[in-house]
């Protein structure tokens, strides 16, 4: 307050008068400091808008462009924590504390949190090194942390899936030990075909080659199927029955559609064939 606006107040007994000017100064002062943060992160909003599309107009591949929107979101996240941390110090400021107790007590304050909440820092760290390493991205179908589902959320502290079911999980990334992502390019479409001990193997190969070439000409599917069937040849010599191990290569993520249409035809096929498909009911029998 100038000196001699403050001796003015004090000559006409107004220094309530004064108190109230020096609050709405503050308040004044203190909202115009949100109200810069708000148009910062506004405008670095914007920016990071700007370059997330710049870079999925210039990605080749559909990883690249979930990569990108990941690592969008996690920087749009620490600019707002950023912006709002400053922002929120200097309220404080201008309010009339003094920052630097505030900082130092932050920083004994942080190093007690810190011996009790070490699965938080874990969590972040272990984040932020799945993040540079590109383990995982928005969109990805994984397993982690016990669970299975599509990837809808990928942050420093944790990874949202949702699974089959529609049910969301929330995995804390110091509990992720191990990461097994589906979504690389390809997959395989993998299947363990049972038979009769009766049927000739070289007529069943011929009858599940069939279908495989069949699926793989269809239009509806052969934008998934990236190679043709194989037998890899008798796995195992079961109770009731003969079982034959086949698998298929697809895009990404497209293993379980196109295993399920491929043993429904192979059924069909079987039928149409008169290929036994034994069960413990038929063996009694």
């Amino acid at each position: 307050m100038n000196k001699a606006l403050h001796q003015l107040f004090q000559h006409f007994n107004l220094s309530y008068l004064e108190n109230w000017i020096e609050i709405i100064v503050m308040g004044v002062q203190v909202l115009l400091i949100i109200l810069i943060a708000m148009i910062i992160k506004g405008i670095l909003n914007k920016l990071l808008k700007a370059l997330e599309s710049h870079l999925k107009s210039n990605s080749n591949s559909i990883e690249e462009k979930k990569r990108v929107k990941t690592l969008a979101r996690v920087a749009n996240y620490i600019t707002t924590l950023v912006i709002w941390v400053i922002a929120i110090m200097l309220a404080l400021s201008a309010l009339g504390f003094s920052i630097a107790p505030i900082l130092a007590t932050a920083g004994v304050a942080g190093i007690a949190v810190g011996f009790g909440a070490q699965s938080l820092v874990k969590d972040y760290f272990t984040g932020f090194v799945m993040l540079i390493e590109n383990q995982i991205r928005e969109g990805d179908a994984v397993e982690l942390g016990g669970k299975s589902g599509l990837v809808e959320e990928v942050t420093l502290r944790y990874v949202r899936l949702r699974d089959y079911e529609g049910a969301v999980h929330y995995i804390p990334n110091s509990q992720i030990n191990l990461v097994t992502n589906k979504s690389r390019v390809f997959a395989y479409a993998v299947m363990d075909i049972g038979v009769a001990y009766k049927e000739s193997l070289a007529h069943v190969y011929q009858v599940i080659q069939d279908v495989g070439a069949q699926l793989r000409s269809d239009p509806n599917w052969q934008s998934k199927i990236l190679e043709d069937l194989e037998i890899a040849g008798v796995d195992q010599l079961g109770d009731f029955a003969v079982v034959i191990k086949t698998r298929i290569k697809v895009v990404a993520q497209e293993q379980n559609p196109v295993r399920r249409e491929l043993l429904g035809r192979i059924k069909t096929a079987f039928d149409q064939a008169g290929i036994e498909i034994p069960s413990p009911d038929t063996r009694k029998k």
